[in-house]
């Protein structure tokens, strides 16, 4: 990969991090108005597969979607107002955390509805066939969604049109509080891409060069052959569910365990490093030069306008023309 294309990648994965570790310090002090799920620990996911995307596709993510919205290029200053309910916000202040959209880098939304964004992604991909520009869309999807029937209603459904469609299942390990070795029939989701005939892998989602590489296999072959895939990425994330889950389900020192071990941005530094396409010091700059960014966000937000009540009905009716 080319050394430019690993410093976007990195920026992006610490902009991720950044932004909920103090996002889940802000929460803490009851600054953050609705409900949150961060995405710490899974930064390679969204990162990962978006390395391989191209700026007319279509990114659908689910209601823990601030990682997604940033790998996918949201602007972290706007997603932040956003989530703060703030004027200035992606959505004018009135999508909060999980209905976040971006339609300007093609992040077709946070969704509160569990599995829905499959099934939005066939109608993205229909589009995108009919218009025959090579676009490709691409649902990121929790494993507690994938026993949901419009998971599966999608997956048959993007096979029997043959729709440029990438089914990404994220496998943190809890369907809110419920292992997926308990949940999930086989304990294999990529295994369910059979069903349908078409191609699917798992890879170990800790790993970015993992990810991007059979991301990049599926993408391209949805974009040229006009065919769907399965992708299961598993990694575990570091936080609770939500914001407060007191995540009794989880093994003692279970999450320390994972941040000493299982770090995608360490994976990520110690790798570029140790074969020499990056130097520490490029990653050091990095890591200073987002940490200004995400601290002074933070501090410009709290004293941000909040939207006008004139605007309360904008955007939420359709207009007759």
């Amino acid at each position: 990969m080319e050394q430019a294309k690993l410093l976007t990648a990195y920026r992006s994965m610490r902009t991720i991090r950044n932004f909920e570790e103090r996002m889940h310090i802000e929460f803490a002090t009851g600054a953050v108005p609705g409900f949150v799920h961060l995405y710490v620990g899974q930064e390679a996911c969204a990162v990962g597969v978006c390395s391989q995307l191209e700026d007319k596709d279509t990114l659908l993510g689910t209601h823990r979607g601030h990682g997604h919205a940033l790998a996918k290029g949201a602007n972290a200053r706007k997603l932040l107002f956003e989530i703060f309910g703030r004027a200035d916000g992606l959505c004018g202040g009135k999508a909060g955390s999980c209905h976040v959209h971006d339609s300007s880098v093609r992040y077709m939304g946070a969704n509160s509805g569990v599995g829905s964004g499959a099934a939005i992604a066939c109608g993205v991909a229909l589009a995108a066939k009919n218009r025959g520009d090579g676009a490709v869309a691409v649902p990121l999807i929790g494993e507690g969604a994938a026993n949901q029937g419009v998971v599966l209603e999608a997956m048959n459904l993007a096979a029997v049109w043959n729709l440029p469609v990438v089914f990404v299942f994220e496998n943190n390990g809890y369907a809110e509080a419920t292992g997926s070795e308990w949940a999930i029939a086989g304990g294999d989701l990529c295994g369910r891409a059979a069903a349908f005939d078409m191609p699917g892998l798992a890879i170990d989602a800790y790993d970015f060069f993992a990810v991007s590489a059979a991301a990049g296999e599926l993408i391209a072959r949805a974009r040229e052959e006009s065919r769907p895939a399965v992708l299961e990425l598993r990694q575990k994330r570091f936080y609770g569910h939500f914001e407060g889950d007191a995540q009794t389900y989880r093994g003692d020192g279970e999450v320390d365990l994972l941040r000493r071990e299982r770090d995608c941005l360490t994976h990520f530094s110690d790798r570029v490093v140790a074969e020499g396409w990056l130097a520490r010091e490029d990653l050091d700059a990095i890591d200073t030069e987002v940490e200004a960014l995400i601290s002074g966000i933070y501090e410009e937000v709290k004293a941000a306008a909040l939207p006008d009540e004139s605007q309360l009905f904008a955007n939420v009716y359709a207009s007759a023309y």
